[in-house]
């Protein structure tokens, strides 16, 4: 179902995406956005495992629920789907006649996995030398983990992340916390889409693709940033914080009358001007407090008096005052809330697209705003095997009797 006519920066890219589940279809959808022509191959019957993840499920237009789960939705729009049984032989000549027409091939198989069917970056080198082979794994391709299947919440834990985000252990409720979105896999998407770009430029002096060995465990790691930093200068493992920030004070959420803030002050002269918002110019001048430095190194007291202070006013008195002074601050919102939100709403982030079963469906638009080829919403997340006969007669030049034979023995 095509919508509009692809004039995307990508509008040249073909992408054979075999991986499923998050980190490989983010990417996928990722470069689908910008204009890629992404055909997604899925297990014939079953299909990416996201199908089965509900509920909550799409509802139809008469209220009832479909089987299109709302998780599926999220990381599989303006892609073809095409069900192959990549085991059975024919399936496998079927991917090998597509991979030597595509530019890209994205896949999360275990280490080793495709080799057993000829599908792995070396068989495929051979007849498109020009294929740009993204594999994504939990570990990598080597070191003495790569066997091992990798899960975001598992390399949340081993890649760090838990051990910087929740409550310190003495606190309520504190331990160590996952994300509340599986963000190793969409920052792994992230990285992997962007490797894919600089290889397809690669290629344009080279002539050659390459592949790309992307993992988790890498992503995480290489993504925690200034905490990462904060140990490797000192030693020290630092600690978990709850909402606060290691290096940074006031910089954290704080009670109000009616809820909870975001107050995130990044410098002397923002403290200082919170300070007189706040009726506490003396607070400003205390030389515990002058510096960002000092105001580190008094955090418990300086987040105590603070915490007694903000209580006197409402979030929304609190975000308009420190609004107009120019003190970073915001409320901390629900879905409803940011959906709702002016900016939110002014900035586009919410669209709507036709899909076959379920109508106009809600979902959360692409955050690239591109002057000259922006994103383009052509298709909805496809029906499983939506796209198969369509593919396999356009692309491959299968009629329809080769086709149905393929049907009939399960191939497609």
């Amino acid at each position: 179902m095509t919508h509009t006519k692809n004039t995307g920066a990508l509008s040249h890219v073909r992408v054979l995406d075999l991986s499923r589940v998050l980190a490989g279809p983010w990417a996928g959808q990722l470069l689908a956005d910008l204009g890629a022509d992404v055909i997604k191959i899925e297990r014939p019957a079953k299909g990416d495992d996201t199908r089965a993840w509900g509920p909550p499920w799409l509802p139809d237009p008469q209220g009832g629920d479909t089987d299109v789960s709302a998780y599926y939705l999220c990381t599989n729009r303006n892609k073809r789907s095409v069900t192959v049984d990549i085991a059975h032989p024919e399936g496998q000549d079927l991917i090998r006649k597509l991979a030597a027409q595509s530019d890209v091939l994205l896949e999360n198989f275990k280490v080793g996995d495709l080799a057993r069917y000829g599908l792995d970056y070396l068989s495929l080198r051979a007849i498109n030398p020009r294929l740009v082979y993204c594999s994504i794994t939990g570990f990598g391709q080597t070191g003495p983990y790569a066997a091992r299947a990798g899960y975001d919440f598992l390399i949340q834990g081993m890649g760090g992340l838990m051990s910087v985000t929740g409550r310190p252990d003495q606190e309520p409720g504190g331990g160590p916390m996952k994300v509340g979105v599986a963000l190793t896999d969409i920052l792994t998407g992230l990285y992997a889409s962007n490797a894919i770009l600089a290889a397809l430029a690669a290629r344009e002096r080279s002539g050659e693709g390459q592949h790309i060995d992307m993992a988790l465990l890498d992503v995480q790691v290489a993504c925690l940033a200034n905490q990462a930093m904060n140990y490797l200068t000192t030693g020290e493992n630092p600690s978990r914080l709850g909402n606060a920030h290691p290096n940074i004070v006031p910089y954290q959420d704080f009670p109000t009358s009616d809820g909870h803030m975001i107050v995130a002050i990044g410098n002397d002269e923002q403290f200082q001007r919170f300070c007189l918002a706040a009726d506490r110019p003396d607070l400003a001048q205390d030389v515990r407090f002058t510096s960002n430095q000092q105001r580190v190194a008094h955090r418990t007291e300086l987040i105590a008096l603070l915490n007694q202070i903000t209580q006197t006013r409402s979030t929304a008195q609190w975000v308009s005052i420190l609004g107009t002074r120019s003190v970073p601050c915001g409320p901390i919102n629900a879905m409803d809330d940011v959906f709702a939100d002016p900016q939110v709403v002014a900035r586009g982030m919410r669209t709507a697209m036709s899909h076959p079963v379920a109508g106009e469906i809600p979902l959360v638009a692409s955050p690239i705003k591109l002057s000259a080829t922006p994103v383009q919403y052509r298709r909805p997340p496809p029906m499983l095997g939506e796209h198969t006969d369509q593919v396999l007669a356009e692309e491959l030049g299968l009629d329809i009797t080769t086709i149905r034979g393929l049907r009939e023995r399960g191939v497609v």
